[in-house]
């Protein structure tokens, strides 16, 4: 194996330490050629695609590439802003402002696993600037091999080419974070103070397939506890909320209830208001803004529904960038002390 070439030594330089927020990743723009590129890469990855890839490459090819891209594409442009990909805008100021939280103790960046900013070349750069202690932070409060499980994947491409590799750590998960459930109940207080309680609350998670669940994946368990935690920490009754599971993708059995079908249950039964919420992501992106806010209102309303509200995702609120800045702190450990200079150490005078 070659090894990347390793940067000039900073003599005299003290290590620094870096964080890097890890999200999924986004089409460079709404168009089928660069969402097909981010398909591609997407969904060839072995974790979020279990079946042998004998069998599921030429189908990816020559089937699912040929139709999908157009398709999301059109789902991307309706929710594309002035400056870009909601994701990629919302990521980008939250490393702002968790860098402005965190002052000139820590270097923070942020990286796609899938399109760019590349998880690898991010590694490269911090490293090349003399960030010799990375905290990887991947932006998915439950944890999920196809999600957290495959940025890993991903980081260990560059260590494995890298001859003096950085110190790294994981934050794996905090789903039952009190910071980040505190964060969470702010957005949805907030909402109801403006707007009034609804008559039902859907907490919506992306789904997965069920077997991954049974092969021993602890998502849907960590879901349904941050759901639990939520619920409490609002004081709601039980009857008042649900979990449910969106982005069913293929003819597998995914993990139920499903959102879609809970919504038109819901608008056939006479609920007259549903509030859905999204703890499972923490910037607005493709799957709430589109998934839920366009098809899932769509749903709802067309099942004889009468009020339908999507609540933002934590975004850029205060609360959820002290949540960042908590759960980061607890992770970096003595690294922050260790990157102080300490006192300046006089050796001894050879007293011949």
């Amino acid at each position: 194996m070659r090894y990347l070439p390793e940067p000039p030594p900073r003599q005299g330089a003290p290590a620094r330490s870096a964080i890097l927020l890890i999200n999924l990743g986004t089409p460079d723009a709404p168009t089928p050629q660069a969402v097909r590129r981010y398909l591609k890469q997407f969904l060839s990855d072995p974790r979020v695609i279990e079946i042998p890839r004998a069998i599921w490459l030429p189908i990816l090819h020559a089937f699912v590439l040929n139709t999908r891209p157009a398709q999301s594409a059109k789902k991307y442009a309706a929710i594309w802003s002035a400056n870009g990909s909601p994701l990629r805008v919302h990521t980008e100021a939250q490393t702002r402002l968790l860098g402005e939280r965190l002052g000139s103790e820590v270097r923070v960046e942020f990286a796609m696993r899938y399109g760019t900013p590349g998880i690898p070349g991010t590694l490269a750069r911090l490293k090349a600037e003399g960030c010799e202690r990375v905290l990887l932070f991947p932006l998915y409060p439950q944890y999920a091999a196809s999600t957290t499980g495959s940025a890993l994947d991903h980081a260990t491409e560059f260590l494995r080419r890298t001859r003096n590799v950085p110190e790294i750590r994981l934050i794996k998960e905090f789903h039952d974070h009190p910071a980040y459930i505190d964060a969470l109940a702010g957005v949805v207080s907030e909402h109801w103070r403006r707007s009034g309680r609804p008559d039902k609350l859907l907490m919506s998670f992306h789904g997965l397939p069920q077997y991954t669940v049974a092969r021993g994946d602890p998502y849907a368990l960590q879901c349904r506890e941050t759901a639990r935690l939520l619920a409490g920490r609002l004081g709601l009754a039980r009857s008042d909320w649900q979990t449910t599971f969106q982005s069913r993708f293929g003819r597998t059995a995914w993990v139920e209830p499903y959102t879609a079908a809970s919504l038109s249950e819901y608008g056939r039964r006479g609920v007259r208001r549903v509030d859905i919420v999204c703890p499972g992501f923490v910037a607005d992106c493709l799957e709430t803004l589109e998934e839920i806010g366009i098809e899932g209102r769509k749903i709802f309303l067309e099942a004889g529904g009468s009020e339908f509200h999507l609540l933002p995702c934590l975004n850029e609120s205060a609360s959820w960038i002290d949540a960042l800045a908590a759960i980061a702190r607890q992770h970096l450990g003595g690294w922050l002390e260790a990157d102080r200079p300490g006192p300046l150490e006089i050796p001894p005078q050879d007293p011949s």
